[in-house]
């Protein structure tokens, strides 16, 4: 059953163009994570690789090209999965720093279309005509949700992802994730933000789908409760190739907690075993590139 396209999951306002300046940003992370780590304080300790990077329309000019390139290399990343509405956003990252920018291939050309894009079969003219002109790694981030994966336009972008070999970036439910396998059990699904779900939800699925990834956007408060939840901690050491990180830059404001948010995950990342810290930190991403032949 669906859950509904116009439902905020985990509590985030995706439709906003609410532009937060510089400094009251810094405190909305302070306030967010509910602990500061003083930017650079541990940059450069562990590679990063970013997996939800959006640079859309109405960031382009608050922050330009050349400072949101400035902004990623300061968080000391190797890579940046970068999606935008529209497309333009991508393209003009990946021109400034090609060895930095990873492009996704978002469905949206604007703000307002994340619950009409399903039902718009334009959608797929337009993917197919960026998808034969451009490289991209992946389709999304896009939203939908439960029975929204039988829809025909939902359809025709999982068989435009296996034509190409790449990666689908899903803001889903776990109900939805069930039904792409159940459609193409060969997709390759990044989940966005893990689902918004705790571990008991999420286990079962990378059980059950060996071509399931696990972003961690806005999960540092699930995660985190003084150290690395008891819960997270078993998930992340029985599927450590699975999670990647991400900031999700989903308005311009995100944009100048890009570092703030590397620090803090590599101040969580050192708690964990050597080898789980770098796989979630960069060597997952990375793995899912060579995936799809990125």
């Amino acid at each position: 059953m669906s859950t509904g396209g116009n439902k905020a999951v985990g509590g985030l306002e995706r439709e906003t163009n609410t532009f937060v300046p510089h400094s009251a940003n810094y405190l909305l992370a302070v306030l967010s994570i509910g602990s500061w780590l003083p930017c650079s304080a541990i940059a450069g300790e562990l590679p990063l690789v970013d997996a939800h990077i959006h640079y859309s329309h109405d960031a382009w000019d608050i922050v330009p090209a050349e400072e949101a390139i400035k902004i990623l290399r300061e968080a000391g990343l190797k890579k940046a999965f970068v999606s935008s509405s529209s497309d333009e956003g991508t393209q003009k990252l990946y021109a400034l720093a090609p060895e930095l920018v990873v492009p996704v291939l978002r469905p949206y050309r604007k703000r307002g279309e994340i619950n009409s894009w399903k039902y718009d079969e334009s959608v797929i003219a337009m993917l197919t005509e960026r998808l034969s002109k451009f490289r991209y790694a992946g389709i999304g981030e896009f939203h939908a949700f439960g029975d929204d994966i039988e829809l025909p336009v939902l359809r025709q972008v999982i068989d435009l992802a296996i034509q190409y070999g790449i990666y689908l970036h899903a803001h889903v439910d776990s109900d939805a994730i069930y039904r792409i396998f159940e459609y193409n059990p060969d997709a390759l699904v990044l989940w966005a933000h893990s689902g918004f779900d705790g571990p008991e939800v999420i286990r079962p699925l990378l059980e059950s789908y060996p071509n399931l990834w696990s972003d961690l956007a806005f999960r540092t408060e699930h995660v985190l409760q003084d150290e690395v939840a008891p819960g997270w901690l078993e998930l992340f050491t029985d599927f450590p190739n699975r999670f990647v990180l991400g900031t999700d830059t989903y308005t311009p404001n995100r944009w100048y907690y890009v570092v703030e948010h590397a620090d803090e995950s590599r101040a969580w990342l050192n708690s964990l075993p050597e080898s789980v810290a770098e796989n979630i930190a960069w060597r997952n991403a990375e793995a899912l590139l060579e995936k799809v032949g990125y």
